[in-house]
């Protein structure tokens, strides 16, 4: 079987991160909708079928989804592209069974303070440090915005539109992935904290604050 054969979405709209979406329909002979029996549907455990696009293969969905396919529907489809060039697909799915399996009771509370010195302070005197991941990166990324600015210059003078200059396009993508590799240790840092808080703790308490306000004080 054939997969990629309509090639890789192209956005009118422009700019780098855009996304456009697709319903999941369900012909009339479909007695009970499926993730394998609608116009976005599962072909197996690493292809996805999608209106227009055709036969996609992709990665990521949970092991425990795959079991439940023939529970679940599928409604809305987003398909993205990010800033470096990535694809992402996004299902929203419907379901009678629930797709987590509740938390233990653990009849623990704590309460959280964030502040400036560290990421958090809990109750419990606790302190999580603030890893500061853009520090790091802070002057390469600096060197990298300036280098691509001169670009960018050189293409207005020369009356080249930045998207046709390939030398701008190279330095852009790096400084994309630059700061796409700081989103994203950003992330994994506050999943990894707040997935331990909601493991080990049935009440969480923060206090509602503007981190911008702390900072111009």
């Amino acid at each position: 079987r054939q997969v990629h054969r309509a090639g890789t979405p192209k956005f009118h709209k422009r700019g780098y991160i855009q996304t456009y979406q697709t319903s999941c329909l369900y012909s009339a002979k479909v007695i009970v909708p499926t993730m394998r029996n609608g116009s976005v549907r599962l072909s197996d455990a690493r292809h996805l079928q999608l209106p227009k696009l055709g036969h996609l293969r992709f990665k990521g969905l949970p092991p425990r989804i795959l079991d439940q396919a023939d529970d679940i529907r599928i409604g809305t489809t987003t398909i993205s592209m990010d800033a470096v060039g990535h694809y992402f697909v996004s299902l929203q799915m419907g379901s009678e069974h629930p797709f987590v399996a509740k938390q233990r009771v653990t009849k623990s509370k704590v309460g959280i303070d964030l502040n400036l010195d560290n990421f958090l302070t809990d109750s419990n005197g606790q302190v999580i440090a603030n890893p500061r991941y853009y520090r790091m990166i802070k002057g390469k990324l600096a060197k990298a915005q300036r280098k691509l600015s001169r670009r960018a210059r050189r293409a207005k003078k020369s009356q080249r539109r930045l998207s046709a200059s390939k030398n701008y396009q190279k330095q852009r993508l790096l400084v994309a992935k630059l700061q796409f590799k700081v989103a994203n240790q950003r992330k994994n840092f506050l999943h990894h904290v707040s997935t331990a808080l909601i493991k080990n703790h049935d009440l969480v308490v923060a206090e509602e604050l503007r981190s911008k306000n702390m900072l111009r004080n």
